[in-house]
């Protein structure tokens, strides 16, 4: 691949044109709003010209409402050799596509697995993919060298290709991206009328599960209406398991042991079938989740804090294989957890008592 037609400069459209700007590849930029064309082009992500005849690949990252739109006005006009979308839904475009009787040959469904709650060129990254899988969902007729170009763009974006069906993949997003962002959105609306002294006692547990709540309402209204179906399906199901949760939660408080005993049976019945889920999601680079030991250090908010911790733990010979900081409620203070193999976490609790360092259980 030596050109490419970046349609869509929004994350993901800006973050592969820096992955392919910075390996050698011409990229070139547009969008329904040149101005953000303009702005990826200043990051470095290619050059916001028309190319003056085909390029090599098409990469179209536009919302799904508008992906099979953007790719059929592009594969009209003859734009590439090939073209590929990145839309986080995969079976609407293609049988839009299909709908306007079109070769489909030099077309490949694609869709990255990464992504932040900011939007826009300006969150864009050349690393965003790195290590992230990047599904491809190639039919019987789709062309070999297509294939081939959505390969390349996947290795030189540094990512891990994922081949799957349409359809499949639509059901695992449902899952695993789609279904998340929705509770995540629901835990957090909670907190909007609560009461300020329950606000101020948040901590990382919330912050976690409500991360991605800060996402872009108006981006994810688009997503979840291009898969609708296979994300209510998943969600019936968590409503159902509520619904058992909630019976379980009241039968706590009868006067009744019996009706207790089963209540705390069923609240332990859902926590253990979360931690047989959890351990099901892939640990470090993909492989099976490791069990680490947890080292939580006592930080003060200053610069250079971080960067000594872990150079101490580089001077004790031991590899973090996870960090988390819960921050302290109105304090200049945090905890550091730093997530170590078993075996190391003694050493590195040894090592870093003796450089001064305070420890919590």
């Amino acid at each position: 691949m030596r050109t490419a037609l970046v349609i869509g400069t929004g994350l993901i459209g800006t973050s592969a044109a820096l992955a392919l700007a910075g390996r050698g590849v011409t990229v070139h930029l547009a969008d329904h709003d040149p101005e953000r064309a303009r702005t990826a082009a200043a990051l470095g992500a290619g050059t916001d010209d028309p190319p003056e005849g085909p390029v090599d690949l098409v990469i179209v990252a536009v919302p799904p409402a508008h992906t099979a739109a953007t790719l059929a006005d592009a594969m009209r006009r003859g734009l590439a050799r090939g073209y590929l979308d990145v839309a986080s839904v995969k079976g609407g475009p293609r049988r839009e596509l299909r709908e306007l009787s079109l070769d489909l040959s030099a077309y490949i469904g694609t869709h990255p697995m990464a992504g932040k709650e900011r939007s826009g060129p300006l969150a864009g990254t050349a690393d965003l993919f790195e290590g992230r899988p990047w599904v491809l969902t190639p039919t019987p007729e789709t062309d070999t060298e297509v294939l081939n170009l959505a390969l390349e763009l996947v290795a030189l974006c540094r990512a891990v290709p994922v081949v799957m069906d349409a359809e499949a993949h639509d059901r695992a997003v449902a899952l695993v991206s789609h279904t998340p962002q929705l509770v995540s959105s629901m835990v957090a609306a909670r907190l909007r009328e609560a009461d300020e002294t329950a606000v101020r006692l948040c901590g990382q547990g919330i912050r976690d599960v409500t991360r991605i709540a800060a996402s872009d309402p108006r981006m994810w209204v688009e997503i979840l209406s291009a898969n609708p179906g296979p994300v209510a399906d998943v969600l019936a199901g968590v409503a159902a398991d509520l619904e058992e949760t909630v019976r379980s939660l009241r039968s706590l408080q009868s006067p009744e042991e019996s009706e207790r005993r089963a209540g705390a049976e069923g609240v332990e019945d859902m926590l253990r079938r979360g931690n047989a889920g959890r351990a099901r999601v892939p640990g470090k680079h993909g492989a099976a989740p490791a069990a680490y030991e947890i080292v939580a250090v006592l930080i003060s908010d200053q610069p250079g804090e971080l960067a000594r911790i872990f150079a101490d733990a580089t001077r004790a010979g031991v590899n973090v294989e996870d960090v988390r900081i819960e921050h302290a409620t109105g304090q200049q203070a945090g905890l550091v957890q730093l997530m170590v193999e078993p075996a190391a976490a003694t050493v590195l609790s040894a090592a870093l008592r003796q450089r001064g360092w305070s420890l919590r259980q």
